[in-house]
C-alpha cells in the first residue's frame, strides 16, 4: 500500500490496541504502543530510501528483505526496546506485541497488491503478489480516516476500528470475486491463454489486463465483465544473440526482468548504436507503456548508456538516457 494508507492503518491499530486491558490501564504503554503501531506500520517501507541511488537497486530490492520473515521478526524487536528506552515505564511485552501486528499487518497487505512483496524470503525469492488491491485504494482510505475522526470526536476506538476492518474484509472478498469473474470472462474469450494477470485501478470494477497466450500478447481493460482488448503483439521469444546476452548484463535490465512477469521487447538500430527495450505489458495508460527498461548499446556491444523506470514519453526517456551518458 502507499504510505498514507500505511499511516491511518498504524493510528487505526494503536486504537484497536485499547482492546488490551494493559494497554488502556497504563497511560505510558498507550503512548508507546501508538508510536509503535505507526513506526511499525511504516519501517517495512524504509528500503525506499533505495530510490536516492538509482531506479535498478530500488526496483529490485524495494520491498524484499525488509518485508521477508526474518525482518518482520527483527523490526518489531527494535522498535519495543526503542521506545521502552524512551518510555521505561511501558510495558515491553505489550509494546513488542502490538509493534509486531503492525509490522506484519504492513507485510500482508502488501501482498494483495500488483507490486507484491518478497514475503517468503529467506525460503523463496518469489514475489507473492494478489493483484487485488491498487496500492492506493481510496474506499480503505478513506474509511481509515473517518474512523479515526469518530475516535478524535469521542467513538470508543476499539469498536469504531473493529467494525471498520470487518467491512474491508468483507471489501476484499468482493475484490477477489469481481477479479475471478474477470479471469473467467477473459479466459472464455481468449480461450488458448496460458497466463491472465488481472490487475486492480482505484475504481472498483476497472482492471487492467494483460494475457500471454502461446502464440500473442493481449493488453487491454475491463470492466465488470466487459473487456476491450487495446493491444495485440505477436509473441517472440527474445533473441539468444551476443547483442541481447551484452544487454542482459546491464543492472537496469536485471532489475527490470527480476520483477516484470510479463513483457515484450524491441531492438533497434540507429546512428551505430543498438537498443534493446523490453515494455512491461501491464501498466498500459493512454495508448503507452510506462514502465521500461532501455539499454543502448555501441558496436563493439558494451552498454553506454541505460534506463530503468516509469516513464510517460519518448523525449523524457531520451532525456534521462541522455542523463546517463557517460562522459
Amino acid at each position: 500500500m502507499d504510505t498514507g494508507t500505511h499511516i491511518v492503518m498504524g493510528i487505526a491499530l494503536g486504537g484497536i490496541a485499547m482492546i488490551d486491558p494493559v494497554v488502556a490501564a497504563h497511560t505510558t504503554t498507550t503512548t508507546a504502543v501508538i508510536a509503535g503501531t505507526i513506526i511499525g506500520s511504516q519501517i517495512p517501507d524504509i528500503d525506499t530510501v533505495l530510490k536516492l541511488r538509482n531506479n535498478a537497486v530500488y526496483i529490485r530490492h524495494h520491498r524484499g528483505i525488509t518485508h521477508s520473515i526474518p525482518a518482520v521478526l527483527l523490526w518489531p524487536i527494535l522498535i519495543a526496546y526503542t521506545l521502552h528506552f524512551i518510555f521505561p515505564a511501558s510495558n515491553l511485552l505489550h509494546l513488542w506485541l502490538w509493534s509486531f501486528l503492525a509490522v506484519f499487518l504492513h507485510v500482508f497487505v502488501d501482498i494483495f497488491n500488483s507490486y507484491g512483496t518478497q514475503a517468503l524470503r529467506p525460503f523463496s525469492k518469489k514475489w507473492v503478489a494478489l493483484n487485488v488491491i491498487n496500492t492506493f485504494d481510496p474506499i480503505i482510505f478513506f474509511m481509515h480516516v473517518a474512523g479515526i475522526l469518530l475516535w478524535s470526536l469521542g467513538a470508543n476506538p476499539v469498536y469504531t476500528f473493529l467494525m471498520m476492518y470487518a467491512i474491508i474484509v468483507i471489501y476484499y472478498i468482493l475484490r477477489f470475486i469481481v477479479q475471478y469473474a474477470v479471469k473467467h470472462t477473459v479466459k472464455h474469450m481468449i480461450s488458448d491463454a496460458e497466463e491472465i494477470i488481472v490487475a486492480p485501478t482505484m475504481t472498483f470494477f476497472q482492471w487492467r489486463l494483460a494475457v500471454l497466450t502461446p502464440t500473442h500478447h493481449y493488453v487491454g481493460r475491463a470492466y465488470g465483465r466487459s473487456i476491450t482488448i487495446y493491444d495485440k503483439f505477436e509473441r517472440k521469444e527474445i533473441p539468444d544473440s551476443p547483442l541481447v546476452k551484452a544487454a542482459l548484463k546491464d543492472k537496469n535490465l536485471q532489475a527490470f526482468t527480476s520483477f516484470s512477469p510479463i513483457y515484450r521487447w524491441e531492438i533497434t538500430e540507429h546512428d551505430h548504436v543498438y537498443e534493446v527495450r523490453l515494455i512491461d505489458l501491464r501498466y498500459r495508460s493512454n495508448d503507452y507503456y510506462p514502465f521500461v527498461a532501455v539499454a543502448h548499446l555501441n558496436e563493439e556491444l558494451e552498454v553506454v548508456n541505460s534506463y530503468t523506470g516509469w516513464i510517460f514519453s519518448e523525449d523524457k526517456l531520451h532525456k534521462k538516457l541522455d542523463f546517463t551518458m557517460p562522459n
